[in-house]
């Protein structure tokens, strides 16, 4: 991994590359982090992968959506740069990691009253059911699992017809 991290710094020269406890991008400092100690095709694909968020220039995103498209875009962006590298990333690898967030996606837009699959509203944290309308908060963070609160009277941002 050595090797294609001196590629990758020659290649994007503003973007750091740090030692962390995972892999993930910091649009902030600009900056990849990596597990050092990480070996095999799977570091390889992932350090690729948060370049690719660098080279898109992704920065925070509001809905839930949003991170699911970011990422897909940053898969394609490591694919493209994969093969610049003589790298092949197994797609079934990609589109395991993309189900994760898909997963996550799908755990957040069921309504805790009836079940019903909903989209998020314009807050980023509320999602609304087109069945019952109960509205439901959802956690902010994308690393915690999909909690999700009624409650019992809409926010302000929202309207109902």
């Amino acid at each position: 991994m050595q090797q294609l991290l001196e590629r990758l710094q020659r290649r994007l020269p503003d973007v750091r590359y740090s030692i962390g406890d995972a892999f993930y991008w910091s649009p902030e400092t600009r900056e990849i982090f990596y597990v050092a100690n990480a070996a095999g095709q799977r570091a390889t694909w992932s350090l690729l992968h948060e370049t690719g968020h660098a080279l898109l220039n992704h920065g925070s995103y509001r809905l839930d959506f949003e991170l699911l498209r970011l990422e897909a875009a940053a898969w394609q962006a490591a694919a493209t740069l994969a093969s610049e590298f003589g790298v092949l990333i197994d797609n079934d690898h990609i589109q395991d990691c993309l189900d994760t967030y898909r997963d996550w996606l799908y755990a957040r837009s069921i309504c805790p009253r009836c079940g019903n699959k909903s989209i998020q509203q314009s807050d980023a944290c509320h999602y609304r059911c087109f069945n019952c309308r109960t509205v439901w908060r959802v956690t902010p963070s994308r690393f915690c699992r999909a909690y999700r609160a009624a409650q019992t009277t809409a926010p302000a941002s929202l309207t109902f017809d």
